[in-house]
C-alpha cells in the first residue's frame, strides 16, 4: 500500500499506546499456544443493509496445552456463537479481543477446530485504503461495487481471526454469497459457484493453497467481466486473470498489457512469482488499490503514474502504472516475505518502493532507474525512525518506510558494487524466506551475509535513527579532507567519488581523513548521488 508522507507530518512525536494496541500487536499467551492450520471463511454480503452474516471455521494445532484462545473481531461486528465438536463455548471480551474458553483438553500436537458465527455492519471505509474497512459504492450504472481493505486497521474489522502477522494460516477456503446480479472475486482459485435460486443469490468458493496473511484476504463484489491469459514464467504456466467493471473492459484490455511486462521484470529481479498455484489476478475496486495476495486490487483510473502524477518528478514515473507495479511487487515482499511485527513495515514497503526503480531499470536502463529512485527523495520526511515500536500494532507515520528505505537499498547496491551479486541477493531473499514471517534483523543479517559485508551499522543509522549521515569535506592545497558527522558511533560506510575524472572509493570515519591529489591543486569532486547522504562543503 502507498502512503503520502505529507499527510502525517502533523502527528505528535510521542505516541501513546493503549491496552487494545498491545492486545492487537503482541503475541499474547492466548495466541502463542496454538498454530493456525486452516480457515473456512463463509460470509453472506447484504448490500442493501451494508451488513455481513458469516462464520469462520478455524483449524489449529496445539503447540502447548492451554484452554483459552484469543480471537479478534472489531466493533461493531459481534460474535454470536462459538462451537467446538457440537458444544457451545463461552467467551469474554476486552474490546476487540475475545477470549474463548475451550472445554476439550488441548493436547500438544493435536489438531482441532472451532466454528465462530458472527454478524454486523462492518466499519465503512472513510478513505480506503488508508482508513479502510468496507467500501460500499456504486458503479456508473448504479450497480453495487463493494470491496474490503484493511491493512493496518486489521482483518478483524470484518471477519474473526487470529489478527497478528506472525502466524499465517497454511491454506483457506473463502465462500462469499452475494445477490445473483453480482460477482465476487477473492484470493486464490475459483473452485465453484453455487446458485441459490430460491434466495436469489450465488456463492463463490475461492481456495487459497498457499499461506496467506490476514489483511491480504479480500472480497471484491461488482458487475465484473473476466478474461485470462497464460504467462510462461520461471515456474511454468501462470494463470493470469483480469476482473474489471463491465464498462471498463475495452480500456482495461489495453492498459493491463503491463502485467506480463511486470512479471518479466520482477521474476528477473526477485525470482519466481511466489504463488503459481493460486495464480495472479488484477481486480478493479472502488479505491486506489492494495496488495491482496493473488488478488491485487486496482483503482488507478487506467492512468500511468500515481493517479496521473509522477512521484519522482523525473518523467520516469509516467512510464508505468504505479498501482500495477508497486502493489504487484508486494507479492514478493509482503505476501511471500512477511513481517512478524508491524514495526518492521519497511520489509514490505521499502522493497516495493524500490521495485519501481528496478522496473524502470529493466526497461529503460540502470541510470534511468537510479534517477527515478533519487527523484523520490522529496517524499522523505526524516522525522521518525523507519522502524517503529514493537508489540503494539504501531502504524507507520510517514512514507519513509517507502522511499527512505528504497534509497537505502539503492545505496547498499552501490556499496556492494557488483550488480549480479546484488540481483542474486534479491532473488535469494525470496527463496530463503519463501512463505515465511520474519523480523528486520533477519533480513539485515541475510543481506550482509550474501554480499559479504557487515552492513549492520548502515542499517542501524538508516532504519533506527532519524538523521541522515552527513559527509563534511573541504579542500586544502592538493588534499581533500573528509569525515562523517551526525552518525552512530560505529558507523562505517564508504563513499564513491569522482575526483578529476577518476572514480575513487573513500572510507570516511568520524575523524578527519585526507586524499591527496598530486598532479594539480585544481580539484573537481563529484559525489555519487546514489548515496543518500547529506553533503556539507566547509
Amino acid at each position: 500500500m502507498f502512503f503520502f508522507s505529507y499527510l502525517s507530518l502533523t502527528l505528535a512525536a510521542q505516541v501513546t499506546y493503549t491496552r487494545q494496541d498491545s492486545l492487537r500487536g503482541s503475541i499474547t499467551k492466548e495466541r502463542a499456544w496454538w498454530d493456525l492450520v486452516y480457515y473456512h471463511l463463509a460470509v453472506e454480503v447484504l448490500p442493501d443493509k451494508k451488513a455481513i452474516i458469516g462464520s469462520n471455521q478455524i483449524t489449529y494445532q496445539v503447540l502447548t496445552p492451554y484452554q483459552i484462545m484469543q480471537i479478534d473481531l472489531q466493533d461493531p461486528m459481534v460474535i454470536t456463537n462459538v462451537v467446538q465438536e457440537g458444544q457451545e463455548l463461552s467467551f469474554s471480551s476486552e474490546g476487540s479481543a475475545h477470549f474463548i474458553s475451550l472445554l476439550k483438553p488441548q493436547i500438544s500436537g493435536a489438531v482441532a477446530s472451532i466454528l465462530i458465527y458472527y454478524e454486523g455492519e462492518p466499519r465503512r471505509a472513510k478513505n480506503a485504503p488508508w482508513d479502510g474497512g468496507l467500501s460500499w459504492k456504486k458503479d456508473s450504472n448504479g450497480i453495487d461495487f463493494i470491496a474490503t481493505s484493511c491493512q493496518g486497521l486489521g482483518a478483524s474489522i470484518w471477519w474473526p481471526n487470529k489478527d497478528h502477522m506472525y502466524d499465517e494460516v497454511d491454506s483457506m477456503l473463502i465462500s462469499v454469497e452475494v445477490p445473483n446480479t453480482l460477482l465476487d472475486v477473492s484470493n486464490g482459485q475459483l473452485r465453484r459457484v453455487d446458485h441459490n435460486r430460491l434466495k436469489g443469490t450465488s456463492t463463490y468458493h475461492w481456495f487459497v493453497s498457499n499461506p496467506i496473511n490476514n489483511y491480504g484476504v479480500n472480497i471484491n463484489i461488482g458487475d465484473y467481466v473476466n478474461w485470462s491469459e497464460k504467462y510462461l514464467g520461471d515456474g511454468g504456466a501462470l494463470d493470469v486473470n483480469y476482473w474489471v467493471l463491465r464498462e471498463n473492459e475495452a480500456k482495461a484490455r489495453t492498459h493491463f498489457s503491463e502485467v506480463p511486462r511486470m512479471l518479466n521484470a520482477f521474476e528477473y529481479w526477485f525470482g519466481r512469482y511466489p504463488f503459481y498455484v493460486d495464480g495472479y489476478k488484477l481486480v478493479e475496486v472502488p479505491y486506489l488499490g492494495m496488495e491482496h495476495q493473488s488478488s491485487v486490487t486496482y483503482g488507478n483510473h487506467y492512468e500511468n503514474g500515481y493517479l496521473g502524477r509522477d512521484l519522482s518528478e523525473t518523467g520516469w514515473g509516467l512510464k508505468f502504472d504505479f498501482i500495477i507495479i508497486h502493489e504487484s511487487a508486494h507479492e514478493w515482499f509482503a505476501n511471500n516475505i512477511i513481517f512478524k511485527d508491524q514495526a518492521d513495515m519497511w520489509i514490505h514497503e521499502s522493497f516495493a518502493a524500490y521495485s519501481e526503480s528496478l522496473y524502470i531499470e529493466y526497461y529503460y536502463g540502470k541510470y534511468a532507474g537510479f534517477e527515478y529512485c533519487q527523484g523520490t527523495r522529496d517524499l522523505i520526511a526524516n522525522q521518525y525512525p523507519i522502524i517503529g515500536s514493537y508489540q503494539v500494532n504501531s502504524s507507520i507515520k510517514d512514507s519513509d518506510a517507502y522511499y527512505k528505505g528504497a534509497n537505502l537499498l539503492n545505496m547498499i547496491r552501490q556499496i556492494v558494487n557488483d550488480d549480479e551479486l546484488w540481483r542474486k541477493t534479491l532473488v535469494n531473499l525470496g527463496s530463503y524466506f519463501h512463505h515465511k514471517t520474519v523480523n528486520s534483523q533477519e533480513i539485515e543479517t541475510f543481506i550482509s551475509e550474501v554480499v559479504g559485508l557487515d552492513l549492520s551499522n548502515i542499517f542501524e543509522q538508516y532504519l533506527r535513527n532519524v538523521q541522515l549521515a552527513k559527509l563534511e569535506y573541504y579542500q586544502e592545497g592538493t588534499d581533500l579532507f573528509y569525515r562523517w558527522d551526525q552518525v552512530t558511533d560505529a558507523f562505517d560506510m564508504p563513499i564513491d567519488v569522482i575526483i578529476n575524472g577518476v572514480s575513487v572509493r573513500l572510507y570516511p570515519s568520524g575523524e578527519w581523513s585526507s586524499y591527496e591529489i598530486s598532479e594539480s591543486a585544481d580539484m573537481s569532486v563529484k559525489f555519487d548521488l546514489n548515496y543518500y547522504i547529506e553533503l556539507s562543503h566547509l
